[in-house]
């Protein structure tokens, strides 16, 4: 059991990522009313060492030595990733030992307006951050940023980032009703997009309970019509919620494609499958007896139990 590493996780978006959290739990410089962890315990913008870099770097290599190489190694989990001050470290010894392997940061982007945090993240092959809200009265009530948190520094930092960043810059928006899905707030968020120029926008929105009750997600219809008025071309919905006439294939078709992910890259028994993926054992099972039937997967009976092989 590794205390600074996770997964890997299948992703339709990163392929298999395996997770690198170095702050502790809920430790950020937002406490956003929709953090499906719940709120922040620990609202701070102060960068530190939170992570024990020798204890990281000693886990990637023994994780490297014992397991196949995922597709990417991606910072994110249940804080900030940014406050930690080993984050350069970190992927500076991801990319000597893996140099091949891309390193994601998924980020809230507050902290980009700091050149340190700027210049360790231009180490890494995609950076997501987020933007929700280009209005101060929304940023607070969605958000509820650090005290020390300016709206206008936290959106320049996106800028300033993007203007010397090689890698992809993918930039996610979520969406909640009635917070910041009005004409004013879109437009705005609208206009600081355009000065931000990602590569990606990445509409999204609540899938799960969030930190505040009450909240509700934006339906497939609602994030649709958001792309209307925005006009921009490299818009993607990345968000389950309200596709009720797609919903069943879409989940079929990435539960399939995340347990054929997994084993292409190891063969893995029952028990793994529905400890990596997060499902239930019946649930893998039926699908494992699909993708047996059409000749995609094949099994192999070793010591430890039934081993599932990739075929394709």
């Amino acid at each position: 059991m590794y205390k600074y590493l996770f997964g890997p996780v299948p992703s339709r978006r990163l392929g298999l990522s395996l997770g690198v959290d170095l702050v502790p739990k809920k430790t950020c410089s937002f406490n956003c009313v929709y953090c499906e962890a719940g709120n922040t315990l620990n609202l701070t913008v102060t960068r530190k060492a939170y992570s024990d870099l020798n204890e990281v770097k000693k886990e990637l290599v023994h994780y490297f030595e014992h397991n196949s190489d995922p597709d990417f190694v991606t910072f994110s989990g249940y804080g900030e990733p940014t406050l930690d001050t080993n984050i350069k470290e970190v992927i500076l010894h991801i990319k000597k030992i893996r140099p091949d392997i891309n390193v994601a940061v998924l980020t809230n982007g507050s902290l980009l307006n700091e050149k340190e945090v700027r210049d360790a993240l231009g180490l890494a092959d995609l950076v997501n951050p987020s933007l929700d809200a280009a209005t101060e009265k929304t940023f607070k009530k969605i958000n509820r940023p650090h005290k020390k948190i300016d709206l206008q520094s936290y959106i320049d930092g996106l800028i300033k980032f993007r203007r010397k960043y090689k890698g992809k810059y993918h930039l996610e928006v979520f969406i909640l009703k009635g917070f910041n899905d009005n004409k004013e707030d879109l437009l705005a968020l609208k206009h600081a997009i355009e000065r931000i120029e990602p590569d990606i926008i990445q509409l999204n929105t609540l899938d799960r309970p969030g930190a505040l009750k009450g909240i509700r997600a934006a339906t497939y219809d609602e994030l649709k019509y958001i792309i209307d008025v925005w006009g921009f071309k490299n818009v993607e919905i990345i968000s389950t919620t309200g596709l009720d006439k797609i919903r069943n294939n879409a989940i079929i078709q990435d539960i399939e494609s995340s347990i054929l992910e997994t084993i292409k890259r190891r063969p893995c028994t029952l028990d793994d499958l529905t400890k990596i993926l997060n499902k239930k054992e019946l649930e893998i099972k039926k699908y494992l007896e699909k993708l047996t039937n059409e000749n995609k997967v094949t099994m192999e009976k070793l010591e430890r139990g039934v081993f599932y092989k990739s075929l394709i």
